[in-house]
């Protein structure tokens, strides 16, 4: 007989999905014994909307589609990105319930400065209770567990994890200004999905005498 599923969650704009991203799933995927991780690119907010320096939804969601294929141990959901009302975490969670079941046990893996402010989140002690959080102690930003203990209580020591995982220094908003600059990214994302951004003319501002 099966034990429960331990799914992890990835969340972001992936824009575009890169390198650090990629490693960080698969270090926590690897020490906290999960089972899959489910990366679900999220929706840009409407003031961001039409911007040359970003990907549209289908760009980013087959971008991650290409960078997560070749580990079996990653899926990929678009249920963000056509969501038209607002998208909440506790949401997606009971969404995820639905599809999974109430065995699933799911761990929403991010940055430990997000976690600090995790008591700013929508519903935050009843997304606590419905799933735990796994904090990528990256250099520079340590996870503030006495700041979380203050607002959450014994609920924050069960639910909330590190784990400190490879130094990567790579960022989406890099990526782009390298692309803008013309300078290479080769290994700071995936070959394919290096080859798609050439391919499709991301992240390079259009000429004033394009139609």
């Amino acid at each position: 007989m099966q034990g429960k599923l331990r799914l992890g969650i990835m969340g972001g704009t992936f824009d575009p999905i890169h390198m650090g991203h990629l490693i960080m799933a698969e270090a926590v995927r690897d020490e906290f014994g999960l089972d899959r991780v489910l990366f679900i690119p999220a929706a840009h907010p409407p003031h961001k909307q039409g911007r040359w320096d970003l990907a549209g939804a289908e760009h980013r969601y087959r971008m991650t589609e290409l960078a997560v294929r070749s580990n079996p141990y990653f899926d990929i959901s678009d249920m963000e990105l056509h969501r038209k009302e607002p998208s909440y975490s506790v949401v997606t969670i009971d969404r995820l319930r639905e599809s999974y079941g109430q065995d699933a046990e799911f761990y929403f893996i991010t940055g430990a400065d997000a976690i600090n402010e995790l008591f700013t989140w929508y519903h935050a002690e009843e997304l606590l209770e419905k799933c735990c959080f796994i904090a990528a102690n990256r250099q520079g930003t340590e996870l503030d567990m006495e700041l979380l203990r203050s607002h959450f209580g014994e609920l924050a020591e069960k639910r909330i994890h590190q784990l400190v995982t490879p130094a990567v220094e790579i960022s989406s908003t890099d990526i782009r200004q390298r692309i803008h600059r013309g300078r290479s990214i080769t290994y700071r994302v995936p070959a394919a999905v290096e080859e798609y951004i050439d391919k499709e003319g991301l992240y390079r501002e259009p000429d004033d005498d394009e139609p």
